[in-house]
């Protein structure tokens, strides 16, 4: 009896020795060519990362919205739930490696039993107690290779969730500011029509009394429909924007109070960007693409193991008796067996999986390497919109300055009939749509900084936030 105990321990050691092999290599990172610097100029304060920039816009509504919104969004409540999902799977493939511990009880009788032992001619009876284990060896690495790609999935959908706040970030402050420049645009259009209602009022009267043509008095009508039906127009889509701000905040629609007008938001902030090789370690998208990269690494030697046998020890231990109430008088009944299984032939299906493994794996990198072009192209596009935007604005200012100016000059002008009246609606169309123009770059250049926040990975998302939704 001792000398098999010594084999046994002889062979588990053996079993165990050859278990530290692993099918496969071994994630090493991947190599891409970031730029040294961005195209844009732009100020570089990594100091300053941590900093949440709609506090630079100084709104408490759209910080009350983005708080609200990190608590219950439902797309955010899903992102959660997955990554629930991924460390569950995680600790379901972690336990893969050790052996499982079962129990049976069994009762038989007839003239037959415990698989085809006969009992001379008459009945008999088995009574059996016992504890089992099962362990598959994972001589291969297949388990451990599994539990690699399970912990990588687990990053991946917990980079996932951070790329689903982000996101969450900017759209909310995206669709608020146009909230506000639909809301800018319906005041605007009220206040013009107000003016063309008293401007038709007048050129009826002076048509009454054959002062001037019934022409006058048609255009002045037509100017005045414009303007009336831009009403309508913006009275919709401020009602539809906050059906989707609501939807956003996870709430159902509802009114959405205003902070700030359009016209006093802060418009002049700077933006900290860093350097281009920063995006590789701050945006989720990319840490979520590298780690799906990772566990496609993995499942490629996964599917190679796939094609190799496998090892099995199994084991029971209890009591047996063929009377119930003697069953615990014998000895001890025990079991000990080892196994392999392993693939003959199979049409090659297990080399299909290995290609197919490592096709996906190729398709992996192909996607981390898109993404990472991707973030780049964002990030330039969201600097050079914050550039030029700003630009913009001011042209706009003095674009709506002037053709105010213009429009009183020729309301002036007509009044003491130097010019014709044509002179004077178009110095009204050029003010009604200078002053649209004018909130239109207001709001695109607030939603510039939403999207460079975003662009950058979320920067500036405070601890308190990035924990909120945290399963």
């Amino acid at each position: 009896m001792r000398a098999y105990k010594i084999h046994i321990a002889i062979f588990l050691a053996f079993v165990l020795s050859l278990g530290s092999c692993k099918i496969g290599k071994n994630y090493k990172g991947i190599e891409v060519e970031m730029p040294e610097d961005y195209l844009q100029t732009h100020n570089s304060l990594e100091e300053d990362y941590n900093l949440k920039w709609w506090d630079l816009i100084d709104d408490p509504v759209l910080d009350s919205l983005i708080r609200v919104g990190l608590e219950n969004n439902k797309d955010l409540e899903i992102a959660a739930q997955r990554v629930i999902q991924a460390r569950a799977e995680l600790a379901v493939q972690k336990v893969e490696l050790l052996p499982k511990l079962n129990y049976q009880g069994q009762a038989q009788r007839g003239n037959v039993i415990q698989g085809g032992v006969p009992t001379n001619g008459g009945p008999g009876n088995i009574f059996v107690g016992a504890g089992s284990l099962s362990w598959e060896i994972d001589f291969w690495g297949k388990f451990r290779r599994l539990s690699e790609a399970a912990q990588a999935q687990l990053l991946a959908s917990e980079f996932g969730m951070r790329a689903v706040q982000v996101g969450l970030i900017s759209q909310i402050a995206t669709t608020y500011f146009q909230l506000l420049d639909f809301r800018s645009r319906l005041n605007i259009s009220r206040m013009t029509l107000s003016s063309r209602d008293s401007s038709v009022a007048l050129v009826e009267a002076r048509f009454i009394a054959g002062i001037v043509p019934e022409i006058d008095l048609n255009q002045a009508q037509i100017q005045r429909a414009i303007a009336a039906a831009s009403i309508p127009l913006y009275e919709r889509s401020a009602v539809q924007t906050e059906n989707t701000l609501s939807n956003l905040i996870g709430d159902n629609p509802q009114k959405i109070r205003s902070g700030k007008s359009l016209e006093n938001q802060k418009m002049y902030v700077d933006i900290p960007t860093g350097l281009p090789s920063t995006l590789l370690n701050r945006r989720p998208d990319i840490l979520q693409a590298e780690q799906i990269v990772i566990s496609q690494n993995a499942s490629v030697g996964v599917a190679q193991a796939m094609r190799f046998p496998s090892f099995n020890l199994t084991g029971l231990l209890g009591l047996a008796s063929n009377d119930l109430s003697t069953i615990t008088d014998g000895w001890p009944a025990w079991n000990i067996q080892g196994g392999l299984t392993g693939p003959l032939f199979n049409w090659g299906q297990n080399l299909r999986r290995v290609e197919i493994a490592k096709s996906q794996h190729k398709e992996s990198i192909i996607a981390y390497e898109n993404t990472v072009i991707t973030a780049l192209s964002e990030v330039e596009n969201a600097l050079i919109g914050i550039k030029t935007l700003k630009d913009e604005v001011e042209v706009r200012i003095a674009h709506v300055e002037a053709a105010n100016n213009a429009l009183f000059l020729s309301k002036e002008r007509y009044d003491k009939g130097v010019t014709s009246y044509l002179e004077y609606l178009e110095a009204q169309r050029q003010s009604f749509d200078a002053q649209l123009g004018l909130a239109q770059a207001r709001q695109e250049l607030l939603s510039s900084y939403a999207l460079i926040y975003k662009a950058l990975g979320g920067g500036w998302l405070d601890e308190d936030e990035e924990t909120v939704t945290q399963p």
